[in-house]
């Protein structure tokens, strides 16, 4: 039986606290460190799962029992802790977005080919077979010419955590929320001919926003929002053979297509963090350089297209002033 993958976890937050929950369980990873800049958390954190409790980034990442490095900070910190776990020759997840704008993005994947490590971002909906799913549907020609493709991801999400209200570290429904529709249609359909952005900007940061991305004659919609009373995450895809209605569709465990002729497609897996973990720790362990389900160059292309949107919106974080 293969060991369990050793990871450092640089952050500890809520995310990072569901995270190591359901992956330690699967008895396949091992939190073997942890770094959180308050150190009483830090320890609590590390005491729960028998890790070491590291006084520095620099030593949570260079003990030799580390296999791979996941980093779940705020967005503003991804950059400094990614390029000091690289630099140790260490490879890293690092969660969504990798960082705050394209030029950081880009210094961090020029430090992981300088540094020939792994690196890639923890988009978790590509690493699930439900979104790759649809993906081989919509190549194999089952959807037909599409119609119509929207996505929803509208909620609470001002009650998720203080980071996602502040903007001194990025928060916003743009790159905490919003990334997860635009990567979708961007994994689905390629390259669009031109994204447009309209935004509800308060108190520093994007409260909600529409976002059309435009193909030839198509353009496809996305709402998001951080303040609606109404939850609605999901995806429409409609076609002139098929069409898909996915509920939650960045983890969803199920998708069906339904048939233009009355019959019906599903497909069922589990849609979780795990998924992601296994396929990054199996890919980590193989010395491959990037992600084959999340590549940099779709990384990077969303990072340049959420700035196209906050340019349109004229959304300017304090620290980039």
């Amino acid at each position: 039986m293969e060991k369990a993958f050793r990871w450092a976890f640089i952050g500890t937050g809520r995310l990072a606290g569901e995270v190591a929950k359901e992956i330690t369980a699967s008895g396949r990873h091992q939190i073997v460190s942890v770094y959180t800049r308050r150190p009483e958390r830090c320890a609590e954190f590390a005491g729960q799962y028998g890790a070491f409790a590291a006084g520095s980034a620099e030593e949570a990442v260079s003990r030799p029992d580390v296999d791979g490095v996941y980093i779940v900070t705020p967005h503003t910190s991804h950059e400094e802790y990614s390029i000091t776990a690289m630099r140790a020759g260490k490879p890293v997840l690092c969660e969504k977005p990798i960082t705050t704008d394209a030029g950081k993005a880009e210094e961090m994947l020029r430090v992981a080919r300088e540094q020939d490590v792994y690196f890639s971002e923890a988009m978790w909906t590509w690493f699930s077979p439900i979104a790759n799913k649809v993906k081989e549907w919509l190549d194999a020609g089952e959807y037909g010419e599409i119609l119509e493709c929207r996505l929803n991801y509208r909620g609470q999400g001002i009650y998720y955590a203080p980071r996602v209200t502040d903007p001194a570290v990025g928060g916003g429904a743009l790159l905490d929320i919003g990334i997860y529709p635009i990567t979708y249609i961007y994994r689905l359909f390629g390259e669009p001919d031109t994204i447009r952005c309209t935004g509800n900007l308060r108190n520093g940061i994007d409260m909600s926003e529409e976002i059309r991305m435009r193909y030839a004659e198509k353009e496809f919609v996305i709402s998001v929002s951080l303040e609606d009373d109404h939850e609605t995450e999901d995806v429409t895809l409609v076609g002139t053979k098929a069409k898909t209605h996915l509920p939650h569709f960045h983890y969803a465990n199920e998708v069906t297509l339904e048939k233009a002729d009355g019959t019906r497609e599903t497909f069922s897996v589990y849609g979780g963090m795990l998924n992601e973990f296994d396929l990054v720790a199996s890919e980590m362990r193989a010395g491959k350089k990037e992600s084959a389900y999340v590549p940099h160059s779709a990384t990077m292309r969303v990072m340049q297209m959420m700035d196209d949107c906050r340019a349109q919106m004229g959304l300017v974080y304090p620290f980039e002033k």
